[in-house]
């Protein structure tokens, strides 16, 4: 699903706060549950067993404002996808969904690198939160590393380019083992 207006806060009839997302779950929940109402049961399990990859870009360490990254979590252009994380919940990625990405880059064989916003350094959000918020459904913020973001000059490698599309084909062809696999993990204990 695309949404519009990300950069003025999601809050529109077709962005990321509107209900376009729970309509659309709730049209492909139907319709695998043709000639039947509707089971509440049915629409859960669409909800338990979707994963979204929230992808915008990432903003690669700058050269000229280092002291503006964690020391150990500054990405670097044509090292790989970005997995973007904070405390105050201004990207929707946990613990899990992190591991999920993490798995998929290592079945890709492409590297993965991690940012974490600094405690002391206001940062932007995406439409990952919001839609986490509004569906449940377990969601990752993750992009490729890019310099200048918002500039008329952004600046991105192409091997990260590279390594996004691995990913997203990694996601759409092992994903549902992957999740199994996690699934039964967690059962077991």
């Amino acid at each position: 699903v695309a949404f519009d207006h990300e950069e003025v806060g999601s809050v529109s009839a077709q962005g990321a706060g509107s209900p376009v997302m729970n309509e659309a779950i709730q049209r492909i929940a139907s319709a695998l549950n043709v000639g039947t109402t509707l089971s509440p049961d049915l629409y859960n399990a669409c909800i338990r067993n979707s994963f979204i990859l929230s992808i915008d870009q990432a903003h690669a360490i700058h050269p000229n404002y280092a002291s503006k990254h964690e020391a150990m979590h500054s990405p670097q252009l044509n090292a790989g996808v970005v997995i973007k994380t904070n405390s105050n919940q201004r990207y929707a990625t946990s613990g899990m969904t992190g591991f999920v990405v993490r798995e998929l880059g290592r079945l890709a064989g492409i590297p993965i690198q991690e940012f974490v916003v600094r405690n002391d350094c206001p940062c932007g959000s995406t439409i990952g939160p919001t839609v986490s918020a509004l569906t449940g459904i377990r969601t990752v913020d993750a992009g490729m590393p890019q310099l200048s973001m918002h500039s008329c000059r952004e600046v991105m490698g192409i091997m990260d380019l590279y390594h996004g599309v691995e990913l997203f084909k990694t996601f759409y062809a092992r994903f549902r083992e992957l999740d199994s696999k996690i699934s039964k993990e967690i059962e077991s204990y």
